[in-house]
């Protein structure tokens, strides 16, 4: 993981870096939101054949049962509290809502409205994955290493 030194942070986590989730985490996810983002929108419900005989169509359409997103769902919900705000902070943050400077503050603001919708709202938020992506870079972090190893 290319990570280079957060020049600032108010963090009381410095030595370590500014995020409490490992980059690693947010890189994977960061893939997942990809994949359901490139979900297009369901044009027969239920057409009763197999998927074979329909080229497989099915699985580029955002069914309700998407094992993406029950997958993202499951691993934002499993995250602690901490990681859970990070994420919407870095979400935040690779908005352009934010410049790193303000990390700090984001991730306060991020915690005062922390709520059991976590996974929901992410995954509610168009180009997540992009945000996640550009909030990680704004820190100093890359994907980079992270999907030429498992990519």
């Amino acid at each position: 993981m290319a990570k280079q030194p957060a020049e600032t942070t108010d963090s009381p986590d410095d030595d370590e870096g500014p995020l409490t989730i490992s980059p690693e985490k947010v890189c994977f996810l960061i893939v997942k939101a990809r994949e359901f983002d490139a979900k297009d929108v369901v044009t027969e419900p239920d057409t009763g054949s197999n998927p074979s005989d329909d080229g497989d169509a099915a699985v580029l359409e955002d069914h309700g049962n998407d094992p993406v997103v029950q997958e993202m769902v499951s691993l934002i919900n499993a995250l602690s509290v901490d990681e859970q705000v990070d994420l919407v902070a870095l979400t935040w943050l690779g908005r352009d809502d934010y410049t790193a400077e303000d990390w700090a503050e984001v991730r306060e603001e991020a915690a005062r409205q922390h709520n059991n919708r976590t996974a929901a709202y992410l995954l509610g938020t168009p180009t997540v994955g992009d945000f996640l992506e550009e909030g990680l870079s704004m820190l100093g972090y890359s994907c980079e290493e992270f999907e030429i190893n498992r990519l």
